[in-house]
């Protein structure tokens, strides 16, 4: 989901960082993190988001210490089940009581004008979200297009107005009660570090993505086997401009053109991909 081209942006952030007001709750802004065996990726992530009144780590079960290293990094770590991202995002939101809820995703980082910028915007009673761009890196190449790029994501919430709709397992949709409006500065992305990686978690989401359509009486036919991946591939590298990206931006096209064809194949045989 992107977020309209017309919607205002915040200002200028303020040339000092602002800190809760005196007399408010210290817990006026939460950063909360999901995490599964991420020990490579979280310590980093925690201090990258240590501007915030709290740094919560939602664990879902990790084997590989990634509590133990979150804790020792400054964050609290709550254990919640996982069923899908949907769900785990709102166990985070009703196990939090602060006001402001910034989910960050555990192989991404906060820069300091971002942390800034949040910092200037919380008193703000007009605005329930705020959308925030990210540098995606991809196997060691920031992208500039494809759809990597600016990639705003909707995850400064203003807790009591959002909730996450439970019928999408992957691409999270958050519904909010309210404005929404976007920010300037970006958050880090490193989401793959190698192409294998990259497709194990393309098949992941192909398999969530075909049982929700599934799920919600969606088919396809046999031509979409053509038309979707090449439709795919057009909108990524021509359309989002991929090219930008070089030999980089196309084989990232033709890979999801792939997948979007093992979606309509999943579909066509009405089970997972």
């Amino acid at each position: 989901m992107k977020p309209s081209a017309n919607l205002p942006v915040a200002p200028d952030r303020p040339a000092e960082p602002l800190g809760p007001p005196a007399g408010q709750a210290t817990t006026r802004l939460t950063c909360a993190i999901l995490a599964f065996d991420v020990a490579h990726h979280i310590a980093d992530c925690v201090r990258s988001c240590a501007f915030a009144d709290r740094v919560v780590v939602f664990d879902t079960n990790s084997s590989d210490g990634t509590p133990e290293i979150a804790r020792a990094a400054g964050a609290e770590v709550i254990p919640i089940p996982f069923s899908n991202f949907s769900q785990a995002r709102n166990a985070a939101l009703a196990a939090l009581d602060s006001e402001w809820v910034f989910f960050v995703d555990a192989d991404e980082r906060v820069t300091p004008e971002l942390s800034w910028e949040i910092e200037g915007i919380l008193d703000r009673d007009d605005v329930d979200g705020w959308w925030t761009p990210r540098y995606n890196h991809l196997i060691g190449h920031v992208m500039k297009g494809g759809g990597w790029y600016p990639d705003h994501q909707l995850r400064l919430l203003r807790r009591a107005k959002a909730r996450y709709d439970e019928q999408r397992r992957v691409h999270e949709l958050v519904i909010i009660d309210g404005k929404q409006e976007r920010l300037r500065e970006h958050l880090i992305h490193y989401n793959y570090d190698s192409w294998a990686q990259f497709h194990a978690k393309q098949r992941r989401y192909t398999a969530l993505e075909v049982q929700t359509l599934l799920d919600a009486g969606v088919s396809a036919h046999p031509r979409h086997l053509l038309t979707r991946p090449w439709q795919a591939f057009w909108r990524r590298f021509i359309t989002w401009q991929g090219y930008r990206d070089g030999f980089h931006g196309l084989r990232l096209a033709a890979i999801m053109a792939w997948y979007e064809c093992r979606k309509s194949w999943g579909l066509l045989r009405g089970r997972n991909a």
